[in-house]
């Protein structure tokens, strides 16, 4: 005879193996997922939600038009001009800020470019190309090479004219990192992978703090108008967690080193 308790345990056992938790898929920029945050988030969003995150980690050119197919249910980006373009033509519901960290410019530590930080990111990257100083760049419509290209059209330069100091990788952020480590080069990298990067070679941090480098994080919704099958409401879910108090403290707690990578500053 099976005792009552016992029936219970493999009732309660039977529904959990039973249960299948709610998927969506969320396009996230290379940057991100390199920064090992996702690692932290995914894990707690499952237990907080029952929501089990499919990440497709690509740059954020391909997460837009992940977005525009549909493929997707919503995407984490960092690029606000094709952000707002892309909310604009309806493919996105709207455009949620969630948290932020910064580019920063990285090159050998014998800084042979002779950058100086108070000139400006701007000035720094003429000089690298007046010294024809070898450049790295992803070259992959990311968020990250969105930025790197405004930069180069602030210095009234065009990277199409550049000679073979400049190297066009198309590749993601850690690819493009390791390219720059072997070739002794300068990146721009957003901070989060840079910190998270091991194989840092001779390379180190040789500006920062431009308010141009300001590296802004955005959750979009795609629009079930555009393409009815997405899955709304657990992207909505996905919304609330990512907002709320629980993601601010995981969010703002992620250090490496002792540095910090992210600061939330999602508005409820």
């Amino acid at each position: 005879m099976i005792r009552p308790v016992l029936l219970a345990v493999l009732a309660t056992l039977f529904l959990a193996i039973g249960a299948k938790a709610e998927t969506m898929k969320l396009a996230v920029t290379t940057s991100f997922h390199n920064s090992g945050l996702s690692d932290i988030l995914l894990p707690v969003i499952k237990e907080d939600t029952g929501l089990d995150v499919q990440l497709l980690v690509v740059g954020t050119g391909q997460a837009l038009r992940l977005g525009e197919a549909g493929d997707v249910d919503a995407i984490l980006v960092h690029s606000r001009g094709a952000e707002e373009t892309f909310v604009e033509a309806g493919f996105g519901t709207h455009r949620r800020e969630i948290m932020y960290n910064d580019f920063v410019l990285i090159g050998p530590k014998s800084n042979p470019a002779g950058l100086a930080a108070p000139d400006g990111i701007v000035a720094a990257l003429a000089q690298i190309s007046q010294s024809k100083a070898t450049f790295v760049s992803r070259d992959d419509e990311s968020g990250t090479h969105k930025r790197e290209m405004s930069l180069w059209r602030r210095a009234g330069l065009n990277p199409e004219n550049f000679g073979p100091w400049y190297n066009a990788v198309g590749a993601g952020m850690g690819a493009a990192l390791n390219t720059a480590s072997g070739l002794s080069g300068h990146i721009l990298s957003d901070r989060a992978s840079w910190l998270n990067f091991g194989n840092k070679a001779d390379l180190a941090i040789l500006f920062e703090g431009d308010p141009l480098l300001f590296n802004q994080y955005a959750y979009i919704p795609i629009n079930p108008k555009k393409h009815p099958h997405v899955k709304q409401d657990p992207a909505a879910q996905l919304e609330n967690w990512l907002v709320g108090d629980r993601a601010k403290g995981l969010i703002n707690a992620y250090t490496i080193n002792g540095e910090v990578l992210f600061t939330f500053n999602a508005h409820p």
